[in-house]
């Protein structure tokens, strides 16, 4: 299937590793442009290098009230255009109710929930028809996970703000949709699989879990992102897409 993605432009928050990379290779692969964004001149340097001359990056976090503005000037500056953007909302820190600190929340809440929107509704304005945008969320959003109250908390909101999003956009022919990751193999699930001292316990449990028995790879993440994004998918919005092996046991 031809994605139609050939000449089109991404922002692809998060984009230097993991998720947002795996997407990012994706796109690219399929002859969009991207311009990455993260927090590390290192590894966003490296990233575009290895995706070479269809990708462009920005040292901004989510956090930073002036990131959007920065992403799309860059898009605009090299590629003249702008037709989307993934934003892969960084992983909160774990830990139950009772151990989160009013701090923690108030950290997290500005990077995972408003600097998500803020890209989100600021990227929205810069789009015209056929234009989309895809937000990585998290299994969370339809069932909590032991021990991540933040995650719990956070993500199912963003989620609505999504669907609403696409409810405001539709009219314009601008499609919105999000993901939800499960345990696919990237450096947070690795981390979150050594908590407990085990990871190879860890995995083993979490795979009891999964009807396909294995954890997904990034690349499989990332032609789902890379699909929703894409005109291929052109009457797809307001949808909440589970990218998990078929680990969510909810409609």
């Amino acid at each position: 299937m031809d994605l139609g993605l050939t000449d089109r432009v991404f922002l692809v928050t998060g984009g230097a590793r993991g998720l947002g990379r795996a997407t990012a290779d994706v796109l690219v692969d399929e002859g969009a442009r991207v311009v990455l964004s993260g927090r590390s001149e290192e590894s966003l340097a490296a990233a575009a290098e290895a995706l070479g001359d269809h990708a462009s990056y920005v040292v901004a976090d989510n956090a930073d009230p002036g990131a959007p503005a920065a992403l799309l000037a860059e898009a605009r500056r090299r590629w003249g255009r702008v037709d989307g953007a993934l934003v892969s909302v960084g992983g909160p820190p774990t830990g139950p109710v009772t151990a989160i600190t009013d701090q923690q929340w108030t950290t997290s809440f500005e990077a995972v929930f408003l600097g998500a929107v803020r890209m989100a509704r600021e990227v929205a304005v810069a789009l015209g028809d056929g234009g989309s945008l895809a937000l990585v969320l998290s299994t969370s959003v339809r069932g909590p996970l032991t021990d991540m109250a933040i995650s719990n908390g956070l993500r199912p909101g963003l989620a609505m703000l999504t669907k609403q999003l696409a409810d405001e956009l539709g009219p314009r022919g601008v499609r919105v949709n999000g993901l939800m990751p499960g345990r696919v193999r990237t450096e947070r699930v690795d981390e979150l699989d050594a908590i407990g001292g085990d990871p190879v316990a860890a995995e083993a449990a979490a795979v009891q879990r999964i009807p396909l028995r294995r954890y997904g790879e990034p690349s499989e993440f990332g032609r789902a992102a890379a699909f929703l994004l894409s005109p291929a998918a052109s009457f797809v919005t307001g949808v909440m897409l589970p990218v998990d092996g078929g680990m969510l046991r909810a409609l």
